[in-house]
């Protein structure tokens, strides 16, 4: 019975650790939320809206393809899935790095209208250079504790559960985009909002490299 509990007791972490992951990996400030804000603020909660549906197609793919990976290197090793781990929390530490030390930019664009935000938001998941990866060390991060529960057979559920963090997280950012309020307090915090991401990306490096560590030096913890 006990070993039962603990089964149920990893299952649940490692859903509720894709879940979070997910919600992370949509609502962390990068590339696609600096690009929804624009949208958000310039046209509207509708424009944004259609953005994210399209950029969810990318979110689908590089998740589906971090967790395939991950899955992958628990079934042939954890010693592959601890250097994994190392690593993906030596790049989420380099990412929050370059956001801590970001400097103002010293300009004021315009905000771009973009014609076709659902076909906008498409390619931009889809093309991202950085969805993978980031998805990747996101995922590796946040599911490093329940690594011994990783197997392919929880693929399906770790995706299903992925998919609503995705969906909660686009329903966060639908409902406050577009707003006055949020647009004037980010043109006035942008930088504060910046690092505390940065922050945020430096504690899941943390976080993974506490994981990873003692597997490969011996020390791995019960």
């Amino acid at each position: 019975m006990a070993a039962l509990n603990r089964g149920f007791r990893h299952v649940r972490t490692l859903l509720f650790g894709a879940f979070l992951a997910a919600l992370s990996y949509t609502l962390i400030p990068g590339p696609a939320f600096l690009a929804l804000l624009g949208i958000g603020a310039g046209q509207g909660r509708r424009a944004g809206a259609l953005f994210m549906g399209g950029h969810l197609a990318g979110d689908i793919l590089w998740s589906t393809l971090a967790l395939v990976a991950i899955v992958g290197a628990r079934s042939i090793g954890t010693a592959l899935f601890d250097v994994l781990g190392l690593l993906c929390g030596a790049y989420l530490a380099w990412i929050g790095w370059t956001a801590l030390t970001a400097r103002p930019r010293g300009d004021s664009k315009g905000l771009l209208v973009v014609e076709r935000p659902l076909r906008r938001g498409l390619v931009f998941g889809l093309t991202n250079p950085k969805g993978y990866p980031v998805a990747l060390a996101t995922f590796t991060a946040l599911l490093a504790g329940s690594a011994n529960a990783l197997e392919f057979t929880a693929l399906p559920m770790l995706l299903a559960v992925s998919l609503i963090g995705f969906l909660v997280a686009d329903v966060i950012l639908i409902a406050i985009i577009g707003a006055s309020v949020v647009r004037r307090f980010y043109r006035r915090h942008e930088l504060t909002i910046v690092r505390l991401s940065g922050l945020l990306f430096i504690g899941f490096a943390a976080q993974a490299v506490w994981h990873a560590a003692p597997g490969l030096f011996g020390l791995r913890r019960p």
